[in-house]
């Protein structure tokens, strides 16, 4: 057999197995030495391939695509540079726990370090931020390299899912010439296990049921609980952590991606405004827990991860089904690795009602205080970006997803977005909290979820503008909210804002960018916005149109920390007057 029906025969075995274990979508940056793969993959009626020249902008949107579906997306390119430039999305897969095939074409061994030409050492390439690693072997076309090709594939989609679910990483030797023959009638035919070659059955984390019994009875003997929900996508995780909740009467302190501050569940014992609340020494002191439970990745909110570090002197429980080790703090007590669901299902039977609720009531009038003082900012007038986040629950239609941008953004949603009774999914990056490839992974999330919305700054913006080509090649609709205060506007809360020699060149860093010209230029719609009013009406106008629509929101640094300072403070004296008087 010649190189051209061995190379082909591999390819397409391996193709045909990654339809066998679930994956629907490829995204493919064109080049050289992925040709052959990339021609295959085409061929398959049951993949849905999206090509996508800008690799960075490419891993990204396939990482949107596999956030929105939860199944495993293979990404595709060339040898060299091309392969360095995934590593930011396959960063963000590892530690967000989001399923990636990676495939990297690669020169053969020969060509390696002797200057040839886009070769660069691409073993391991990806170091630990990926779960798995394989050297493929050449392509051979015998009995055993077909299994072998089917075998591999099975294994890394089988590992990409196993929780805690992650990025593999598959680099391909090819020699040329690179074309494969795609006019045999039996491409995707293969002799045996037509149906895939080896099935692994997943397991997930669980306990005992002495271990369950033990932790309820534990649990309930304690008075002063509270539960936090850090990012969490565990499927029926909403009505089993609510259902614990009431049980042991403790709050849910419920980040804004833990998809709890949004829906038709019961949200009474929904603590939303902890970001503020816990920014008062005197709330600290008066809704001091005995014992913590903490589900998912860690809060948005430092103030909270500052409550939680404050309190290590109390039993803290972390349920981990990924069975990581999510405690930058280090105060943990307890590091129980199960699935959240089960967790919370599996648990409920041993616990007894608990009739004491005096501490959760505590923090719900708490909670309601700080709500309605919160609620002042929609007596601004000008342009603002906390009343922006306050408002979008009443904005946005039921059943959106809003996909948020990190830095400001992100942290404006978790103090001003509260409990609503609408379907509203939140995504965002919050593995490792960059601003790289926002664009393009809500526009992958867009392929499976609408109607989608997207809020982000300016300068994050501005480091995926590339990825808006996605939305004009696959016409997927999207209403983006660009906030340009013109820099960095998080560095304003921070340190560094007070050293102003060389604040604006390090840290303000303003682009003066007209964003127009880079949406029209991508075949969209836009939109200066001018005041409140008309905010509402393009936000009502686009609702009825397709495409890339993007409304841009003019804010300033200075007028945005000051009203965010007045209003913490103004929260803060009404929390302590109520204290006072409850204590």
């Amino acid at each position: 057999m010649n190189h051209q029906e061995a190379l082909t025969s591999y390819i397409a075995a391996f193709v045909t197995e990654l339809v066998n274990n679930g994956v629907e979508d490829v995204v493919v940056s064109p080049g050289s030495r992925s040709t052959p793969m990339a021609m295959v993959i085409l061929e398959h009626p049951e993949l849905r391939v999206h090509i996508h020249v800008d690799e960075r902008s490419a891993a990204f949107f396939a990482l949107g695509i596999a956030k929105a579906s939860k199944k495993p997306v293979a990404i595709l390119c060339t040898s060299g540079t091309a392969a360095a430039n995934y590593f930011p999305a396959i960063v963000e897969a590892n530690v967000s726990r989001v399923p990636l095939i990676v495939l990297t074409a690669d020169r053969p061994h020969e060509l390696r370090d002797v200057g040839a030409p886009q070769a660069i050492d691409q073993i391991h390439l990806y170091g630990k931020h990926v779960k798995w690693f394989v050297e493929m072997a050449p392509p051979e076309h015998t009995v055993e390299m077909i299994r072998y090709a089917r075998t591999v594939c099975a294994r890394a989609a089988s590992t990409a899912l196993q929780s805690p679910a992650g990025p593999v990483h598959l680099n391909f030797p090819f020699r040329e010439p690179l074309i494969p023959a795609l006019d045999r009638e039996d491409l995707f035919e293969v002799t045996e296990r037509a149906g895939g070659y080896v099935r692994i059955q997943p397991s997930e984390w669980t306990l005992s049921d002495e271990q369950f019994k033990q932790l309820g009875e534990s649990l309930q003997s304690y008075k002063r609980g509270i539960i936090v929900c850090g990012p969490i996508e565990t499927d029926g995780f909403t009505n089993a952590v609510i259902n614990l909740a009431e049980k042991l009467q403790f709050p849910i302190l419920a980040d804004p991606i833990s998809q709890l501050r949004s829906g038709t569940h019961n949200g009474a014992q929904i603590i939303d405004t902890y970001d503020t609340i816990l920014k008062n020494e005197n709330a600290k002191r008066a809704l001091k827990p005995d014992v913590i439970i903490r589900f998912g990745a860690m809060p948005v909110s430092k103030p909270l991860t500052i409550f939680l570090k404050e309190n290590h002197d109390v039993r803290q429980f972390v349920i981990d089904g990924g069975a990581g080790w999510r405690d930058p703090g280090m105060v943990s007590s307890e590091m129980i690795y199960c699935q959240e669901t089960r967790f919370c299902q599996a648990i409920l039977p041993y616990i007894e009602a608990v009739k004491d609720g005096s501490f959760l009531e505590k923090w719900e009038k708490v909670n309601d205080l700080t709500r309605s003082s919160i609620a002042k900012i929609e007596e601004v007038e000008e342009l603002s970006e906390g009343k922006l986040f306050y408002q979008l629950a009443n904005m946005l239609p039921e059943g959106a997803v809003l996909f948020v941008g990190n830095s400001m953004p992100i942290r404006d949603l978790d103090t001003f977005f509260h409990f609503n009774d609408k379907s509203i999914r939140i995504m965002a990056n919050r593995g490792a909290n960059g601003i790289d490839g926002v664009i393009s992974t809500a526009l992958g999330a867009g392929t499976r979820l609408q109607p989608l919305y997207l809020v982000l700054g300016d300068l994050t913006f501005f480091h995926d503008l590339n990825g808006l080509i996605a939305a004009k090649q696959y016409e997927i609709d999207i209403n983006i909210l660009l906030i340009n205060n013109n820099g960095g506007g998080i560095f304003s809360f921070l340190p560094q804002a007070s050293h102003p020699k060389n604040f604006e060149k390090l840290f303000g860093t303003p682009l003066d960018l007209k964003f127009q010209y880079a949406v029209e230029m991508y075949g969209g719609q836009y939109d200066l916005i001018l005041d409140w009013e008309h905010l509402s009406s393009v936000m009502n106008r686009n609702k009825g149109q397709s495409g890339l629509k993007v409304m841009e929101i003019t804010t300033s640094r200075e007028k945005n920390i000051s009203e965010h300072r007045e209003l913490w403070d103004e929260v803060s004296r009404e929390i302590s007057r109520f204290l006072e008087v409850e204590c």
